[in-house]
């Protein structure tokens, strides 16, 4: 590749890529240098201007057609496009609650590798979404998850912070080994890691014994992804790796590396399994016929996760399994997209509430947990008394999680009980499923709720909450209630600027 082609490419395209790559880059290099006494909590705010500077490239290149550079490796689409913007607004809510952590043990020697290593993350979660093929879906993916890796044992002095970084360390070799095999036998039957280029071979294919390679590619790569999502049974890391990693990083873990986990399973499975037309023998009829597997796996997803979630006693522990049981009702839309691309629309809003309400959760669970020393759920106790203001906060991002109407949450889960039924064939059992484990899930949501405002708390301490976390909070609830009351003003805009996402594979 000469020097004229580089030149040639667009790439603008790659440019919130660059602004967080660069803001990365500066925060190590201040981080190194700077002497030890300098406050670093102050790189929060050099962090999140690059997250802000990233949004807003990312919104002058909406108006552009598809860009395809570096031999179609990466993608700007209306899929990157959309997902980004999650990805992007998630980043810039936790990392104003991360300058707000202060944990009793302290972390202000490793609070400057924090802000890079978390932008490293969420440029390894970007990359996933504009990725062309598969070597960049797993640079993506690697990136993201060693990242990962490091931030939920970043509290090097604290056993479960050591343990929870053990334990995610294992779970995501495991995955990332299966989830590659796979990857392995996709290329063994195309002869290619394009995506645009494996799925035309794809959708001819009628070879029998390249359909049964298929199949174990299939399951491999949903295997190794479920770890990635923590759908059931692969969910084991997550309720101890949210425990033990620091608040801002179990935000993280449960916002921005679960939609990035969406997003790849989303670009395999739709750019590979549901492009042939329907009257072939190819993967499109492949997908229909175990889209089934996905269905059940969805269904233990969701019931484990709010079974579980019942016996909880610790609340970083109770929301991962709620998280555990939103996986669920996220791979119920996955097992119906079949009936058609626009059901993208349910992932992404649905991604885009989970995002506001489940930090704004993560941000009250923070400020009370700092206060106490405890992450216990009678830290909730008396709530309502103590300060109005929070107890409101969460009790919107609470009812939004069980799916009340009147919040985000709920047109969420209502769109993909829908898309649950006006598929063909559709999912029926599913949807019941769905239906009963939301109502399980009532018994702990308002368990919560029941601590907030019925039970006392005789500590009498004021609770103080920094700017940035009330930045947050108020973002968070802002969001939550208007997406719940007017929807239609986030399907407009996805409809205006995004389309109807079926541009996300190469015409080429």
């Amino acid at each position: 590749m000469d020097w004229n082609t580089m030149l040639s490419y667009h790439w603008g395209a790659m440019m919130p890529e660059f602004v967080i790559l660069g803001t990365a880059m500066a925060l190590s290099i201040l981080d190194l240098f700077w002497p030890k006494h300098f406050n670093r909590r102050k790189l929060a705010w050099l962090a999140l201007t690059g997250i802000i500077l990233a949004f807003f490239s990312l919104i002058s290149l909406f108006s552009f057609e598809t860009v395809s550079i570096l031999s179609d490796t990466f993608r700007l689409d209306s899929f990157a496009k959309a997902f980004k913007l999650i990805l992007l607004l998630g980043a810039g809510l936790i990392i104003l609650l991360a300058e707000s952590y202060e944990p009793k043990e302290g972390l202000k020697e490793h609070r400057g590798e924090f802000y890079y290593l978390f932008l490293t993350a969420l440029l390894g979660a970007m990359i996933m979404t504009s990725s062309g093929d598969l070597i960049t879906l797993f640079i993506g993916l690697e990136l993201l998850s060693l990242s990962s890796y490091i931030l939920s044992g970043i509290r090097k002095q604290n056993t479960k912070s050591n343990e929870a970084a053990m334990k995610y360390v294992i779970n995501g070799g495991i995955s990332t080994a299966i989830t590659l095999f796979g990857m392995s036998y996709l290329y063994g039957v195309t002869g290619s890691v394009n995506l645009g280029e494996m799925s035309r071979t794809m959708a001819g294919m009628t070879d029998g014994q390249l359909l049964y390679i298929t199949g174990l590619a299939f399951f491999m790569v949903f295997i190794g992804l479920s770890f990635k999502i923590a759908a059931t049974p692969f969910h084991m890391w997550a309720p101890d790796v949210y425990e033990g990693a620091p608040t801002p990083v179990t935000a993280f873990l449960s916002v921005i590396s679960k939609t990035a986990g969406f997003v790849i399973l989303l670009r395999i499975f739709l750019s590979l399994f549901l492009t042939a037309p329907g009257d072939t023998l190819g993967a499109f009829d492949f997908f229909e016929k175990n889209s089934g597997y996905i269905a059940l796996v969805s269904a233990v997803t969701m019931i484990v996760g709010n079974v579980i979630a019942l016996r909880q006693q610790n609340l970083k522990r109770l929301f991962a399994y709620s998280s555990i049981a939103h996986a669920g009702y996220l791979l119920v839309a996955v097992t119906t997209l079949g009936g058609g691309y626009f059901l993208m629309d349910t992932v992404w809003f649905y991604l885009l509430a989970y995002t506001l309400m489940n930090i704004g959760a993560f941000a009250i669970i923070q400020v009370l947990s700092i206060r106490s020393g405890s992450e216990d759920i009678s830290i909730l106790a008396g709530l309502g008394k103590k300060s109005p203001y929070l107890a409101i906060a969460f009790t919107v991002f609470i009812l939004s999680l069980a799916g009340i109407p009147g919040t985000a949450g709920f047109i969420g889960k209502l769109n993909i009980f829908l898309g649950a039924f006006i598929t063909e064939p559709g999912h029926y059992v599913l949807a019941g499923i769905m239906i009963a484990a939301t109502i399980v899930s009532y018994v702990y949501y308002f368990g919560l709720l029941v601590q907030v405002f019925f039970r006392l708390d005789h500590s009498g301490k004021l609770i103080k909450v920094r700017s940035g976390l009330s930045i947050v909070i108020m973002v968070c609830i802002g969001g939550t209630i208007l997406f719940g009351l007017a929807p239609n003003l986030a399907f407009d805009f996805l409809h205006n600027h995004f389309g109807d996402f079926k541009d996300f594979i190469s015409s080429e």
